[in-house]
């Protein structure tokens, strides 16, 4: 399984609550969670002692973004545009 990158575009596995974003957008009200499958971009990585958290940006279909939150490397699927041999 390839290591996520920056910029690498995701698609999450499990529902991301709201009390784990951060909005962008006010127009954008959720009330529960992001759903299943939502795509996203890596835009930054931290690591410390706990691990590895990647910062995910989650933008509508003109590129707008509307919410950023960090997600864990089980919460999401790296995306993939190419056969990979193995």
């Amino acid at each position: 399984m390839k290591i996520p990158q920056l910029l690498d575009t995701i698609a999450i596995l499990k529902p991301i609550s709201v009390d784990r974003l951060s909005l962008m957008e006010a127009e954008y009200e959720f009330n529960s969670a992001l759903p299943v499958g939502l795509v996203g971009t890596i835009v930054d990585i931290h690591q410390d002692k706990q691990g590895v958290d990647y910062l995910v940006e989650f933008a509508d279909s003109d590129g707008c973004e509307f919410a950023i939150a960090y997600l864990k490397s089980n919460e999401f699927l790296t995306l993939q545009y190419e056969l990979v041999a193995a």
